[in-house]
Protein backbone atom coordinates (compact mmCIF):
# COMPACT_ATOMS: atom_id res chain seq x y z
CA UNK A 1 0.00 0.00 0.00
CA UNK A 2 1.15 3.57 -0.98
CA UNK A 3 2.71 4.74 2.38
CA UNK A 4 1.10 8.45 1.59
CA UNK A 5 -2.34 6.91 1.14
CA UNK A 6 -1.89 5.11 4.32
CA UNK A 7 -1.07 8.03 5.63
CA UNK A 8 -4.04 9.90 4.37
CA UNK A 9 -6.41 6.82 5.64
CA UNK A 10 -4.72 7.18 9.41
CA UNK A 11 -5.68 10.98 9.28
CA UNK A 12 -9.47 10.68 8.38
CA UNK A 13 -9.52 8.12 11.04
CA UNK A 14 -8.06 9.87 13.99
CA UNK A 15 -10.88 12.07 14.07
CA UNK A 16 -14.29 10.26 15.36
CA UNK A 17 -15.34 7.77 14.01
CA UNK A 18 -19.09 6.83 14.54
CA UNK A 19 -19.08 3.91 12.63
CA UNK A 20 -17.13 2.14 15.15
CA UNK A 21 -19.06 2.81 18.49
CA UNK A 22 -22.13 1.33 19.88
CA UNK A 23 -25.24 2.09 19.45
CA UNK A 24 -25.63 3.39 23.31
CA UNK A 25 -22.90 5.87 22.13
CA UNK A 26 -24.60 6.69 19.07
CA UNK A 27 -27.70 7.69 20.90
CA UNK A 28 -25.34 10.10 23.25
CA UNK A 29 -23.60 12.08 19.99
CA UNK A 30 -24.02 15.38 19.19
CA UNK A 31 -25.44 15.04 15.22
CA UNK A 32 -25.98 18.52 13.61
CA UNK A 33 -24.65 19.65 9.93
CA UNK A 34 -22.99 22.95 11.62
CA UNK A 35 -19.34 21.50 11.41
CA UNK A 36 -20.71 20.34 7.76
CA UNK A 37 -21.42 23.69 6.61
CA UNK A 38 -18.67 25.16 8.37
CA UNK A 39 -16.15 22.95 6.62
CA UNK A 40 -17.70 22.97 3.37
CA UNK A 41 -17.77 26.69 3.26
CA UNK A 42 -14.18 27.01 3.98
CA UNK A 43 -13.83 24.50 0.87
CA UNK A 44 -15.54 26.41 -1.35
CA UNK A 45 -18.93 24.49 -1.31
CA UNK A 46 -18.18 22.38 -3.98
CA UNK A 47 -20.66 20.68 -3.63
CA UNK A 48 -23.15 23.59 -5.06
CA UNK A 49 -20.85 23.14 -8.64
CA UNK A 50 -23.19 19.73 -10.06
CA UNK A 51 -26.46 18.55 -9.26
CA UNK A 52 -26.65 15.57 -6.67
CA UNK A 53 -29.58 12.62 -6.55
CA UNK A 54 -29.84 11.92 -2.71
CA UNK A 55 -30.40 8.47 -1.38
CA UNK A 56 -31.50 7.44 1.92
CA UNK A 57 -33.24 4.65 3.25
CA UNK A 58 -33.52 1.36 5.57
CA UNK A 59 -32.78 -0.97 3.03
CA UNK A 60 -31.33 -1.11 -0.35
CA UNK A 61 -30.35 2.94 -0.89
CA UNK A 62 -26.72 1.31 -1.72
CA UNK A 63 -27.94 -0.48 -4.61
CA UNK A 64 -30.79 1.95 -6.03
CA UNK A 65 -27.79 4.53 -5.91
CA UNK A 66 -25.55 2.20 -8.05
CA UNK A 67 -28.57 1.73 -10.30
CA UNK A 68 -29.24 5.42 -10.58
CA UNK A 69 -25.71 5.63 -11.61
CA UNK A 70 -25.51 2.86 -13.96
CA UNK A 71 -28.30 4.37 -16.00
CA UNK A 72 -27.19 7.66 -16.10
CA UNK A 73 -23.52 6.28 -16.90
CA UNK A 74 -25.28 4.11 -19.81
CA UNK A 75 -26.86 8.09 -21.20
CA UNK A 76 -23.07 8.98 -21.42
CA UNK A 77 -23.06 11.39 -18.40
CA UNK A 78 -19.74 11.72 -15.76
CA UNK A 79 -21.37 10.09 -12.91
CA UNK A 80 -20.31 10.48 -9.34
CA UNK A 81 -21.12 8.04 -6.64
CA UNK A 82 -20.37 8.57 -3.01
CA UNK A 83 -21.72 5.36 -0.89
CA UNK A 84 -20.49 3.85 2.09
CA UNK A 85 -19.09 1.59 3.97
CA UNK A 86 -16.81 0.18 1.48
CA UNK A 87 -15.95 -3.39 0.95
CA UNK A 88 -11.95 -3.88 0.87
CA UNK A 89 -10.67 -0.04 0.09
CA UNK A 90 -11.91 3.18 1.40
CA UNK A 91 -11.74 4.89 -2.19
CA UNK A 92 -14.64 2.69 -3.29
CA UNK A 93 -16.61 5.20 -1.74
CA UNK A 94 -16.16 8.25 -4.42
CA UNK A 95 -16.26 6.94 -7.96
CA UNK A 96 -16.30 8.79 -10.74
CA UNK A 97 -17.49 6.44 -13.99
CA UNK A 98 -17.36 3.27 -11.58
CA UNK A 99 -13.88 4.36 -10.86
CA UNK A 100 -12.68 4.65 -7.18
CA UNK A 101 -10.54 7.94 -6.63
CA UNK A 102 -6.83 6.88 -7.41
CA UNK A 103 -4.78 6.96 -3.96
CA UNK A 104 -2.99 9.93 -5.25
CA UNK A 105 -5.93 12.12 -6.09
CA UNK A 106 -7.03 10.97 -2.50
CA UNK A 107 -4.04 11.85 -0.75
CA UNK A 108 -3.49 15.63 -2.54
CA UNK A 109 -7.59 16.27 -1.44
CA UNK A 110 -6.90 14.93 2.26
CA UNK A 111 -3.51 17.90 1.98
CA UNK A 112 -5.48 19.94 1.03
CA UNK A 113 -8.15 20.02 3.19
CA UNK A 114 -6.18 20.02 6.22
CA UNK A 115 -5.99 23.75 6.83
CA UNK A 116 -9.96 23.85 6.88
CA UNK A 117 -10.27 20.58 9.13
CA UNK A 118 -8.25 22.84 11.42
CA UNK A 119 -10.83 25.87 11.86
CA UNK A 120 -13.92 23.08 12.47
CA UNK A 121 -13.63 21.38 16.00
CA UNK A 122 -15.12 18.00 16.90
CA UNK A 123 -15.05 16.99 12.85
CA UNK A 124 -16.05 13.07 12.10
CA UNK A 125 -14.21 11.20 9.89
CA UNK A 126 -17.32 10.55 8.03
CA UNK A 127 -18.06 13.94 7.50
CA UNK A 128 -14.59 14.14 6.12
CA UNK A 129 -14.99 11.62 3.73
CA UNK A 130 -18.17 13.29 2.54
CA UNK A 131 -16.33 16.44 2.44
CA UNK A 132 -13.77 14.88 -0.25
CA UNK A 133 -15.74 13.50 -2.08
CA UNK A 134 -18.16 16.33 -2.83
CA UNK A 135 -14.27 17.78 -3.59
CA UNK A 136 -13.32 14.96 -5.71
CA UNK A 137 -16.54 15.23 -7.95
CA UNK A 138 -16.28 19.19 -8.22
CA UNK A 139 -12.73 18.72 -9.37
CA UNK A 140 -13.80 16.10 -12.13
CA UNK A 141 -16.24 17.95 -13.78
CA UNK A 142 -18.98 15.40 -13.44
CA UNK A 143 -22.60 15.93 -14.54
CA UNK A 144 -24.09 14.79 -11.96
CA UNK A 145 -23.43 13.10 -8.61
CA UNK A 146 -25.50 10.00 -6.77
CA UNK A 147 -24.86 10.86 -3.01
CA UNK A 148 -25.97 7.84 -0.55
CA UNK A 149 -26.88 8.94 3.18
CA UNK A 150 -24.70 7.40 5.90
CA UNK A 151 -27.41 7.31 8.60
CA UNK A 152 -30.95 8.69 9.25
CA UNK A 153 -31.23 11.62 6.72
CA UNK A 154 -31.82 15.19 8.62
CA UNK A 155 -28.46 15.29 10.36
CA UNK A 156 -26.75 13.18 7.77
CA UNK A 157 -23.30 15.07 7.34
CA UNK A 158 -24.46 14.72 3.14
CA UNK A 159 -27.65 16.28 3.81
CA UNK A 160 -26.24 20.11 3.41
CA UNK A 161 -27.04 19.74 -0.22
CA UNK A 162 -30.09 20.82 -2.15
CA UNK A 163 -30.70 17.88 -4.67
CA UNK A 164 -32.27 17.48 -8.02
CA UNK A 165 -34.15 14.99 -6.91
CA UNK A 166 -34.41 12.90 -3.17
CA UNK A 167 -35.11 9.31 -2.96
CA UNK A 168 -36.16 6.97 -0.51
CA UNK A 169 -36.18 3.50 0.03
CA UNK A 170 -37.89 0.81 2.39
CA UNK A 171 -38.24 1.97 5.63
CA UNK A 172 -37.53 -0.57 8.72
CA UNK A 173 -37.04 -0.34 12.20
CA UNK A 174 -33.50 0.48 12.73
CA UNK A 175 -31.09 2.88 15.27
CA UNK A 176 -34.43 3.09 17.24
CA UNK A 177 -32.06 4.51 19.73
CA UNK A 178 -30.93 7.80 17.14
CA UNK A 179 -33.84 7.82 14.29
CA UNK A 180 -36.94 6.89 17.45
CA UNK A 181 -38.21 3.72 17.93
CA UNK A 182 -41.76 4.01 15.44
CA UNK A 183 -41.58 3.71 12.02
CA UNK A 184 -43.23 7.11 11.33
CA UNK A 185 -40.69 8.61 13.08
CA UNK A 186 -37.91 7.10 11.31
CA UNK A 187 -39.50 7.83 8.31
CA UNK A 188 -39.28 11.81 9.44
CA UNK A 189 -35.91 11.60 9.75
CA UNK A 190 -35.17 9.55 6.54
CA UNK A 191 -37.45 12.06 4.77
CA UNK A 192 -35.35 15.07 6.50
CA UNK A 193 -33.67 14.62 3.27
CA UNK A 194 -36.64 15.94 1.43
CA UNK A 195 -36.44 19.91 -0.19
CA UNK A 196 -38.88 22.38 -1.12
CA UNK A 197 -39.95 22.37 -4.25
CA UNK A 198 -37.44 19.17 -5.25
CA UNK A 199 -39.57 15.83 -6.25
CA UNK A 200 -39.09 12.71 -4.60
CA UNK A 201 -39.47 9.31 -5.58
CA UNK A 202 -40.02 6.39 -2.48
CA UNK A 203 -39.82 2.69 -2.81
CA UNK A 204 -42.87 0.44 -1.74
CA UNK A 205 -43.48 1.11 1.88
CA UNK A 206 -45.65 -0.14 4.83
CA UNK A 207 -49.08 2.12 4.87
CA UNK A 208 -47.35 4.01 7.90
CA UNK A 209 -45.23 5.59 6.13
CA UNK A 210 -46.22 6.09 2.99
CA UNK A 211 -49.19 8.31 5.01
CA UNK A 212 -46.05 10.11 6.27
CA UNK A 213 -44.34 10.71 2.98
CA UNK A 214 -47.60 12.54 1.72
CA UNK A 215 -47.75 14.81 4.27
CA UNK A 216 -44.06 15.82 3.62
CA UNK A 217 -45.00 15.81 0.37
CA UNK A 218 -47.53 18.01 0.77
CA UNK A 219 -45.30 20.38 3.52
CA UNK A 220 -43.00 21.12 0.90
CA UNK A 221 -44.89 21.39 -2.31
CA UNK A 222 -43.45 18.55 -3.77
CA UNK A 223 -43.80 15.62 -6.27
CA UNK A 224 -43.96 12.26 -4.46
CA UNK A 225 -43.71 9.46 -6.50
CA UNK A 226 -44.35 5.88 -4.87
CA UNK A 227 -43.54 3.15 -6.49
CA UNK A 228 -46.27 0.73 -6.38
CA UNK A 229 -48.82 3.28 -6.38
CA UNK A 230 -47.64 6.10 -9.17
CA UNK A 231 -45.14 3.60 -10.96
CA UNK A 232 -45.83 0.01 -11.57
CA UNK A 233 -44.04 -3.54 -12.84
CA UNK A 234 -44.00 -6.82 -13.50
CA UNK A 235 -41.37 -9.46 -13.34
CA UNK A 236 -41.54 -11.07 -17.25
CA UNK A 237 -38.76 -13.22 -16.36
CA UNK A 238 -36.13 -14.45 -14.47
CA UNK A 239 -33.03 -16.49 -15.18
CA UNK A 240 -29.66 -16.91 -13.48
CA UNK A 241 -28.25 -13.81 -15.84
CA UNK A 242 -31.03 -11.60 -14.09
CA UNK A 243 -34.67 -10.23 -14.63
CA UNK A 244 -36.66 -8.79 -17.45
CA UNK A 245 -38.85 -6.20 -16.17
CA UNK A 246 -42.02 -4.42 -17.45
CA UNK A 247 -42.70 -0.52 -16.35
CA UNK A 248 -44.82 1.77 -16.37
CA UNK A 249 -46.43 5.28 -14.94
CA UNK A 250 -50.03 5.13 -14.41
CA UNK A 251 -52.08 4.98 -17.67
CA UNK A 252 -48.69 5.54 -19.81
CA UNK A 253 -46.70 3.44 -22.24
CA UNK A 254 -45.18 0.15 -20.58
CA UNK A 255 -41.07 -0.09 -20.74
CA UNK A 256 -38.85 -2.81 -20.89
CA UNK A 257 -35.97 -2.86 -18.79
CA UNK A 258 -33.47 -5.93 -17.75
CA UNK A 259 -31.41 -6.21 -14.69
CA UNK A 260 -28.47 -8.91 -13.51
CA UNK A 261 -29.27 -8.91 -10.05
CA UNK A 262 -31.78 -11.43 -8.68
CA UNK A 263 -34.22 -11.14 -5.62
CA UNK A 264 -37.25 -8.89 -5.72
CA UNK A 265 -36.01 -6.19 -3.33
CA UNK A 266 -33.18 -5.91 -6.41
CA UNK A 267 -36.82 -5.57 -8.40
CA UNK A 268 -37.78 -2.55 -6.35
CA UNK A 269 -34.52 -0.96 -5.74
CA UNK A 270 -34.60 -0.72 -10.08
CA UNK A 271 -37.72 0.59 -10.57
CA UNK A 272 -37.45 2.77 -7.92
CA UNK A 273 -33.92 4.11 -9.35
Amino acid sequence: MNKLYQEALDYLYSFVNYSFKHSSELAKAEFNLDRMRDLMRLLGDPQNDYPIIHVAGSKGKGSTAAFIASALGAADYRIGLYTSPHLQEFTERVQVNGIPIPEDEFVALVEEMKPAVEQVPYITTFELATALGFLHFSRQNVTVAVVEVGLGGRLDATNIITPLVSVITSISLEHTAILGDTLEKIAREKAGIIKSEHPFVASPQKMEVASVFDLIAEEHSVALTLVGRDIFYKVKKKSIDGQMLEVWMRNGPKMKLSIPLLGEHQVENAITA
